[in-house]
């Protein structure tokens, strides 16, 4: 979690009142965050130095990462009668806006710009320091160490008046002053010094030098004069550095993530903006992307600046938090938290498009709440945000405790209790298990293993960090294969399996993608091993229950067999695809597992029985009369010495109504009969694959021996 330091007197004194090292830290509490530290209590603190506070607050809070943050919410959240802050975009005088150009060129390196303008800024030591501060902060924590998103800061009245151009030059044709140094250099001679230098000032520049240094062009910011303003993400020209006397600030946001630059941008204005003459107003600045840029030839207002709608459920919150609320009083609790929050008055009204709602979803207009979430907060993104807000409001620590309505008993799921069966099985066997990183590299996942892209089935990574990380694996083999290469030093033969997840994907999940459960294992040695792959099945098989069915030709209701297959992953003549006959609807699809100690093929074949019926299969005797009636009347009270309760009414019932229960008993057995002559087989179904592998594979993944693998899809076995 992010530590923010900020000066106490200073802080306090936003906050109207002063607090001791306790309350503060109740109040933090009460808020979601913690103290980490007051510097007053602090016995080693150096006399004379102003104490202060170190605040940690949650990672996706980014309005919180300064001074301005955290004291405008704790004040709101202390004294919401003051209301909201209005952050308001106001356009320059015509013939006055500012206007940045975007050249197609920068798509090779940084295509996303953004900017926004303060104006008759008040700047003293405290808040510069912030100001400074958490554009550090935006661009370690968000920003990826400015991988994904760079902010400048330029003083605007040392920028000629006229276009701004945000290009992408050869490093040879840029040259310039940078920040702090009155020397122009070339970019290739400045990121030299940069990478060599040990003044302090300069040496933390060298841990960005990687981000640009290896691209042909260079992103580089000029103004109508061709003066540089900034070659991000690494530093700013010294021309239009800002100072404690600067008025108005130009702020140039560049990334590769749109999403990152648009919140990157509104966090900067919307905490500073409050210095400004005119209190958080902000100037926008007209971005004209070319053709050949990201989304083509376009026209964007920076900054964005807009509250997103959502739509809340006063039912939701309150069960999920165990009140029983009213309406206004949610409303009041999320105008605590700084939202703009309402009761309709029309449902769902043209005017409100809430991001959150869905089709399927329909609510009571008495149930509904209307959510405008500020731009200082993109860490809503759900309903759930929403109501935890409203809890946060309400005080963690009024809520009461309860015991739940539902009284549930755990346990695992059916697939990964089959999983553990699997790996139980396999280290019975002798196999060792491995655990491979579940992302890969294309080639590994489908050149090394002869296998095509269909182009629909990997799910890629959009900015993947190296080559070896480029989408989620589709097969466990590359994993597999890897192990073995990287454990070749080890005694032969080596034999390790995995039970893991492989992700596919899946147009008609809400994600976009779905989870495969596997089982795969690699035999290595001196020699290829096929019988060994293909015993570890069979062996499998015999410890889930599944028949051997040999042939696709065998009448066996279900269970497995393999069938010879042209894989070119494998040798030619040497693989085989793994086929699943699951049992028919209708007929009891629960395999009897063999005792796990258990190597008995016939264990494993039992079929289990059906459930015999309750009703009885003949017609009861007469009643006995005269001197037999005693000896039955004694009979049956041994008897009922032995039956239980159920027994007992069950042979009433029978006595009461013989005719009946006879009858519906040869009635249920015939429709039995019947229906099982009417159940359809299911498709034997491809579930998975065994080979020699081909001598291209072990060559693409540097294997000196011969391999053979196994590979099958899990689920369908549940």
């Amino acid at each position: 979690m992010p530590t923010v330091t900020v000066d106490r007197v200073e802080f306090f004194k936003r906050l109207g009142r002063d607090y001791t090292t306790k309350e503060f830290d109740e109040l933090l509490f009460q808020y979601g965050l913690e103290l980490d530290e007051d510097t007053l209590s602090d016995p080693d603190h150096p006399a004379g130095e102003p104490h202060q506070l170190k605040i940690e607050i949650p990672a996706n809070r980014y309005d919180l990462l300064c001074i301005e943050g955290i004291a405008r919410a704790l004040k709101l959240y202390l004294q919401p009668e003051l209301g909201v802050p209005t952050y308001a975009l106001r356009p320059a005088p015509a013939g006055t806006e500012r206007t940045v150009r975007v050249k197609a060129e920068t798509s090779q390196i940084r295509p996303y710009f953004a900017s926004a303008i303060l104006r008759n800024v008040r700047f003293d030591k405290l808040n510069y320091a912030s100001f400074i501060d958490l554009q550090d902060k935006l661009h370690q924590n968000l920003a990826r160490r400015r991988t994904l998103v760079a902010i400048g800061t330029h003083d605007l009245d040392k920028i000629a008046p006229g276009d701004i151009t945000y290009e992408a030059l050869p490093p040879s044709e840029i040259k310039f002053a940078p920040l702090n140094k009155t020397q122009e250099y070339s970019a290739p001679d400045m990121m030299a010094l940069f990478k060599a230098s040990r003044r302090v000032e300069d040496k933390h520049l060298s841990r960005y030098l990687h981000i640009i240094e290896d691209s042909p062009v260079y992103p580089i910011i000029y103004d109508s004069s061709r003066q540089v303003l900034s070659m991000p993400p690494i530093i700013n020209s010294d021309h239009t550095k800002i100072t404690l006397d600067t008025k108005n600030i130009f702020i140039d946001v560049t990334a590769t993530d749109l999403t990152k630059l648009d919140i990157v941008v509104d966090m900067i204005v919307t905490m500073f903006s409050e210095y400004c003459e005119d209190t958080f107003v902000v100037e926008p600045v007209n971005v004209v992307y070319e053709a050949g840029c990201p989304g083509g030839a376009r026209t964007v207002v920076s900054p964005p600046l807009t509250s997103r709608p959502f739509v809340a459920r006063a039912s939701y919150i309150n069960s999920c938090t165990g009140l029983k609320l009213p309406r206004d009083e949610i409303v009041t609790l999320l105008r605590k938290m700084g939202h703009t929050a309402n009761t309709p008055t029309v449902h769902l009204g043209s005017g409100f498009a809430p991001l959150n709602a869905q089709a399927s979803l329909v609510i009571d207009p008495e149930d509904e709440i209307h959510v405008h979430v500020p731009p200082t907060r993109p860490d809503i993104l759900h309903e759930c945000d929403i109501m935890e807000d409203v809890a946060i409001a309400y005080g963690f620590d009024n809520l009461k405790k309860t015991f739940p309505q539902t009284n549930t008993v755990g346990k695992p799921l059916p697939v990964n209790k089959l999983t553990d069966v699997l790996r139980r099985l396999c280290s019975e066997a002798s196999w060792t298990e491995v655990l491979p990183l579940i992302l890969c590299s294309h080639d590994e996942n489908y050149k090394f293993l002869n296998r095509v892209d269909p182009g629909k089935e990997a799910v890629v990574l959009a900015n993947p960090k190296t080559i070896e990380y480029q989408i989620v694996r589709t097969s466990l083999l590359p994993g597999l294969l890897k192990s073995v290469r990287e454990n070749r030093k080890h005694t032969l033969p080596l034999r390790i399996f995995e039970v893991s997840d492989v992700v596919v994907q899946d147009t008609r999940e809400e994600r976009q993608a779905r989870n495969v459960r596997r089982m795969g294992g690699v035999f290595c040695g001196r020699k290829a091993g096929f019988e060994v792959v293909h015993g570890l099945l069979d062996r499998l098989m015999v410890g889930l229950g599944v028949r051997n069915l040999v042939s696709e030709s065998s009448t066996g209701e279900s269970g497995y067999y393999i069938k010879a297959s042209d894989d070119l992953t494998f040798f030619p003549g040497r693989s085989a695809d793994i086929y699943y006959r699951a049992p028919p609807s209708g007929v009891d699809a629960h395999a009897t597992l063999a005792p796990l100690s258990s190597a008995n093929p016939d264990d494993a074949q039992a079929v289990p029985g059906s459930t015999p019926a309750l009703a009885p299969t003949s017609t009861p005797a007469l009643a006995p009369t005269g001197a037999s009636d005693a000896r039955a009347a004694a009979e049956d009270g041994k008897d009922e010495d032995k039956k239980g309760a159920l027994d007992t009414i069950k042979d009433k019932l029978a006595a009461a109504l013989p005719s009946v229960v006879v009858g519906a008993a040869k009635k249920a057995g015939h429709e039995a009969h019947e229906a099982a002559h009417e159940v359809e087989r299911v498709k034997d179904v491809k579930v998975g694959s065994l080979g020699i592998l081909h001598p291209s594979v072990l060559k693409a993944y540097e294997l000196d021996y011969p391999a053979s693998t196994l590979e099958f899809d899990v689920e369908p076995f549940l």
